[in-house]
C-alpha cells in the first residue's frame, strides 16, 4: 500500500513537471538567509569606520583647522586603550578600539571566505557588492586624509582578499564543473 502511494506520487510530480515544461520549482530559502549571502559582511566594519571618522570630520566645525582637529579626534578613537591583558609572561598587551576593530573585521573575513564556496545568483551578487566595496575603501584610503591609517588599510586589504577569494572559487568551482560535464559526455 505505502508504495503504491509512493509510485502514484511520483506519477503526480512528473505530471506537474511536465505541464511546467520541465522546469523546477523554486523555493525561497527564506529573506534574513538570502539577505546574509547577498551582503558583504566587511561592509560592517568599513560603514563602523566611516561613521566614526566621518561624523567627526563632518560635524567638527566650520573652519579648516577645526574640522581637521575633529576628524583627528575620531581617528584618535581608534588610538584608544580599552583594556589592559597581564601576560604570563609579565608583559602587558594594550588593546585598542583599533584593535577590537581589526578583530570583528578579521572574524568577518573567515565568515566571507565561507560563503565564497557557495555558488549561485546570490554568490555572484555578493562578488560584484565585495568589489564595489573595496573600490569605495581604496577610494577613501588614497584620496581623504583621516582614512590614511594602518586600521583602515588593513579593512580595505580585508576587503581585497575577499574579492579575490571569492572570484578565485568561482573560477575554480566552474572549471570543476565543466571538467566533470565532459567525462560524461
Amino acid at each position: 500500500m505505502v508504495f503504491a502511494w509512493g509510485v502514484a506520487e511520483q506519477q503526480r510530480r512528473n505530471q506537474q513537471r511536465r505541464r511546467r515544461g520541465g522546469r523546477q520549482e523554486r523555493r525561497s530559502s527564506g529573506g534574513l538567509m538570502s539577505m546574509f549571502t547577498f551582503f558583504p559582511l566587511l561592509a560592517i566594519p568599513v560603514v563602523f569606520y566611516n561613521v566614526i571618522v566621518g561624523v567627526g570630520s563632518i560635524f567638527g566645525g566650520g573652519e579648516g583647522g577645526e574640522t581637521a582637529a575633529a576628524a583627528s579626534a575620531g581617528l584618535n578613537r581608534f588610538a584608544d586603550e580599552r583594556f589592559t591583558v597581564h601576560m604570563p609572561t609579565g608583559g602587558e598587551w594594550v588593546v585598542t578600539s583599533g584593535d577590537i576593530l581589526l578583530t570583528v573585521a578579521l572574524v568577518l573575513l573567515f565568515v566571507e571566505l565561507l560563503k565564497s564556496t557557495s555558488t549561485g545568483r546570490s554568490a555572484i551578487a555578493n562578488h560584484a557588492l565585495s568589489l564595489v566595496l573595496f573600490i569605495v575603501c581604496l577610494i577613501e584610503f588614497l584620496l581623504w586624509p583621516p582614512f590614511a591609517t594602518s586600521v583602515f588599510f588593513l579593512i580595505t586589504v580585508m576587503t581585497l582578499l575577499d574579492v579575490l577569494a571569492g572570484f578565485i572559487v568561482t573560477i575554480v568551482t566552474a572549471r570543476r564543473d565543466i571538467a566533470v560535464g565532459q567525462d560524461f559526455n
